[in-house]
């Protein structure tokens, strides 16, 4: 256990802020499978200032998620300190966690998210408004730097903590990087060893070994999973499991796989209506066949999905056929 402000956090495993995944359906997803702190996908300050209905229903989160950060954006500090007050009165969120990561063009030409990495301090002067403004802890998520010739993250991390931030997220790569390349836990490393305030690890936790090797090399107080977890929420299980007892668990069968991405389109559904969660799980579907021999035939088939008994069939259709090849092959080792 290890707290960020006074939040306590049950373990060190913690769910990354993934845009255009990290929705209540898919936090609660990965949180019955144990993982300690789950962070929701970038919100714009705008939206919620403008009270936009999207934006709010992003905001929506499910009580068995706690503890929850809720992550914002923004290049304005009036704007942002407006949506953070917002958070911090109207929801139900335990942290509130500021994107100074986001890589995109269109967020960096909002003069937010890994723009701020060029300005270390206007990250003192966002973050010590919003964290004077608020009640909930503050905390930052960042990149090392915009490129190789402009990495600051012991001085935007130090900036975070002056500011009164109550822990900070890096992740290993540039802006420049976007998601290729090896994350640098070395940069990451630095950071830890020059701010006093938790530092959470993220880039290249790709199993539960990378995660020990991250906690134990970098010293890390938490490792942020993100990708790794897509369609593989055993993931964030095997992790706490390995983290606590040493023993490393096996892989799911097909049939458990299929049942937990059913029950992900279920919330999904209750969450965006039936036509926008179908359409949006069949890349979740997808993710949750990689490493599954024989499903390639089954792809196009769930992109025309159009409603869930049309994906369900085709769910079960897997499990019947490779489901049944999977037994078989286990009863012959």
């Amino acid at each position: 256990m290890w707290k960020i402000g006074d939040v306590e956090i049950p373990n060190r495993v913690v769910l990354a802020p993934m845009a255009g995944v990290s929705n209540s359906a898919f936090r609660l997803t990965v949180k019955e499978f144990g993982a300690g702190l789950v962070c929701c996908e970038m919100i714009s300050d705008k939206g919620i200032n403008l009270r936009n209905k999207r934006t709010l229903g992003m905001l929506h989160m499910d009580e068995r998620e706690h503890p929850l950060s809720l992550q914002i954006y923004g290049g304005e500090k009036e704007s942002l300190v407006e949506a953070a007050k917002f958070v911090d009165k109207n929801t139900n969120a335990d942290i509130i966690d500021i994107n100074m990561g986001c890589p995109v063009n269109k967020i960096i030409k909002c003069e937010a998210g890994a723009k701020w990495l060029l300005e270390p301090n206007k990250i003192y002067d966002m973050v010590s408004y919003v964290v004077d403004a608020v009640e909930k802890p503050v905390t930052v998520k960042m990149r090392i730097g915009w490129d190789e010739n402009h990495i600051y993250a012991v001085e935007n991390a130090q900036a975070v903590e002056r500011a009164g931030g109550a822990a900070v997220s890096v992740h290993g790569r540039t802006r420049v990087q976007m998601y290729e390349g090896e994350a640098n836990w070395d940069a990451i490393h630095d950071v830890k060893q020059a701010v006093n305030i938790p530092v959470i690890g993220n880039g290249d936790v790709k199993t539960p070994l990378d995660a020990k090797r991250m906690l134990d090399e970098i010293g890390v107080d938490g490792v942020m999973i993100g990708r790794a977890a897509l369609g593989n929420p055993w993931m964030i299980y095997q992790t706490v499991n390995y983290l606590e007892t040493g023993a490393l668990l096996g892989e799911p069968s097909i049939k458990e796989k299929m049942e937990v991405c059913k029950t992900h389109m279920d919330r999904l559904i209750d969450l965006k209506g039936e036509r926008v969660a179908i359409k949006e799980m069949r890349k979740h579907a997808a993710w949750y066949l990689k490493g599954i021999k024989g499903s390639g035939k089954y792809r196009n088939s769930i992109n025309s999905c159009e409603k869930r008994e049309e994906l369900v069939k085709i769910l079960d259709e897997i499990v019947d056929e490779l489901g049944e090849k999977e037994s078989v092959a286990q009863k012959a080792v």
